[in-house]
């Protein structure tokens, strides 16, 4: 049902990079570093917040935890249609075709294949008469 990446303790590199971008805001800001680094480590990161967040992050002191919304899965019970079946013989059938066609003849024009010999007249008469005429 529910696949071991989404149940894993471990974040996505989104939900990282969320984290240390919020955590690294907050120690721009003042606020507590959540660990214990010698001025000589603080040095070697150059007091950059980022860096101090990320150790905070790997170190797993920061309170934090990630909602992951999981899709809803509703369960509706559909209304059960009673399709009513009308026994229709092929005779029956084949009556109602030919009054469906008729009514389509009579009401519309019917469109036949065209022949080879009525296509290229009709490609002669979408020619230009004069081409020398429009150079």
């Amino acid at each position: 049902m529910f696949s071991n990446k989404m149940m894993s303790k471990e974040f996505s590199k989104y939900e990282r990079a969320r984290i240390i971008g919020a955590r690294g805001l907050q120690i721009s800001m003042d606020a507590p570093i959540l660990i214990e680094m010698s001025n000589d480590e603080l040095d070697g990161v150059n007091y950059d917040p980022l860096m101090i967040a990320e150790k905070e992050l790997n170190s797993g002191v920061l309170p934090i935890s990630v909602n992951r919304p999981m899709p809803k899965r509703k369960e509706e019970d559909l209304k059960k249609i009673k399709v009513e079946e009308t026994k229709i013989s092929d005779a029956q059938k084949e009556q109602i075709e030919k009054e469906e066609e008729r009514d389509i003849a009579s009401g519309g024009e019917m469109l036949e294949l065209a022949n080879s010999g009525e296509e290229s007249k009709s490609d002669e008469s979408l020619e230009d008469p004069n081409p020398e005429e429009r150079e």
